[in-house]
């Protein structure tokens, strides 16, 4: 009878100043308890890049036309020198010697601490300036990078995106593919295969 009144009283009380119930409470703490773990479990990406680091030879494929339904890749060689910035950022010197040119370009990569998402940004001595939007996204747990934005393409609003994987250390792969359908299917327009 006496631990009813005190619990009836308690709860009185606490409803009177905005106090949690006690079963409120206990909810609210497996809330925040749930949140801890979830921030836990949020993998910090900063070195996902790391496999990178160096100088490397890369094989392109490219298709002449992008969303033109063509079957037909032409290749060529370039060069990739990677390093990391600070504790944040990374950065690739490019030489891509494209049949009708030599292309220098260079890639910048941020990494937001509260995101934990990349932001890569491009640019070529062709313009001289970096390519926007920046193309965003992650690596997953099994180490499968994917970073998207949205472009237009010959008057047309396109989704990018961006795949890197790396089945051995001394191979990492790279993608490039466009979609005209909002992300329902896409086409595969350049890899990048990376040798020591």
């Amino acid at each position: 009878m006496r631990t009813n009144l005190c619990f009836a009283l308690f709860s009185a009380l606490s409803s009177a100043l905005c106090l949690p119930q006690p079963a409120a409470a206990a909810s609210q703490a497996r809330v925040a308890v749930a949140a801890v773990d979830n921030a836990a479990a949020e993998r910090d990406g900063r070195h996902d890049f790391d496999f990178l680091i160096g100088s490397w030879h890369v094989h392109h494929r490219r298709l002449p036309h992008a969303l033109a339904h063509s079957t037909e890749w032409y290749a060529f060689d370039g060069t990739c020198r990677f390093q990391t910035v600070l504790d944040f950022a990374n950065m690739d010197e490019n030489v891509l010697d494209m049949p009708s040119k030599r292309v220098h370009g260079v890639t910048v990569r941020f990494y937001n601490r509260t995101t934990h998402e990349w932001s890569i940004y491009w640019a070529t001595d062709k313009l001289g300036d970096l390519a926007l939007p920046a193309t965003v996204g992650k690596f997953d747990e099994h180490g499968i990078g994917r970073f998207y934005d949205h472009e237009t393409f010959e008057g047309k609003p396109i989704v990018v995106r961006y795949t890197w994987t790396h089945p051995t250390p001394n191979a990492p792969h790279w993608e490039q593919a466009f979609s005209s359908d909002g992300g329902k299917t896409w086409e595969t327009n350049w890899t990048s295969d990376f040798t020591r």
